[in-house]
């Protein structure tokens, strides 16, 4: 199995009244299945910019806006493995009291994820299923049918709930139904977000954006699970991992500066 390089990068360019302080997470995270070649991050006009790792170490890195129009720029190069995701259709569920330690907190609700509301149906449309990675891709299969693509039909208040209600989402609300519905059945999942270029695949009619997408605790590792595509695809480049989007913000800004534009790429670096 060979690598392809691919170029990811943001930029995000902001107006604010005041100097305001925020954090950006938008470098590539999963080394070593992935590696960055070059990186490049700048904000204008220059201020300080300052690198940590967050609660579920993912990177992020820190800045203070200055007061009026300020860019901030990413971008990488980076090699990926020329392979889908792996799957293993025999993979089994373990037992809450079988699970490591650090896994438990991904069967509790979380702030978009709400297992203990959504238990009664999840149960009922699942709960018949023979446990195991079988049972995990029939609850992506329902939520890719049930939930139709929609841009602006969500907003950042709306949980797993209100999405599995109203029939409409973004790729964030597919992982958080998902999500959910496996927690209730006491399957350990968690939200993944980063930067997925169209690799062996027909281009997507709408503009790049970050996508989101899920990981599920089955046997002994987390397995990939994409909701919002429903298809094991190559390229996939993590930014980070929580319990749901708002662990994993990819800007989060402590004022309310406006947001003037935002643009994503993902693509192959052909030869």
């Amino acid at each position: 199995m060979g690598d392809r390089r691919v170029r990811i990068g943001c930029e995000f360019i902001y107006d604010a009244a005041i100097r305001t302080p925020t954090v950006f997470q938008v470098q590539a995270n999963d080394a070593p299945r992935v590696t960055v070649v070059s990186e490049q991050r700048s904000i204008r006009p220059e201020v300080g910019l300052r690198g940590y790792r967050d609660l579920y170490d993912n990177p992020c890195l820190r800045v203070v806006l200055p007061a009026g129009t300020s860019t901030f720029r990413y971008q990488a190069e980076v090699l990926v493995p020329d392979a889908t995701e792996d799957a293993d259709t025999d993979a089994p569920e373990i037992t809450p009291e079988s699970l490591p330690d650090e896994v438990l907190l991904y069967t509790l609700p979380s702030r978009y994820c709400l297992p203990d509301v959504l238990a009664d149906e999840s149960w009922a449309r699942f709960g018949a299923v023979p446990p195991g990675y079988r049972r995990v891709q029939k609850i992506i299969d329902h939520v890719h049918e049930h939930l139709r693509f929609s841009y602006g039909s969500s907003s950042a208040q709306s949980t797993a709930v209100d999405v599995n209600t109203s029939g409409y989402g973004v790729c964030r609300d597919f992982a958080h139904l998902a999500i959910s519905f496996c927690r209730a059945l006491n399957i350990p999942a968690r939200y993944v977000f980063g930067y997925l270029p169209d690799l062996d695949v027909q281009p997507a009619a709408e503009p790049m954006d970050f996508a989101a997408w899920m990981e599920v605790w089955l046997g002994d590792r987390w397995w990939t699970f994409d909701p919002r595509n429903n298809v094991r695809r190559k390229g996939r480049v993590v930014v980070g991992r929580g319990r749901d989007a708002s662990d994993v913000a990819m800007a989060t800004t402590f004022g309310g500066p406006r947001l003037e534009s935002m643009v994503v790429h993902a693509e192959e670096v052909l030869p």
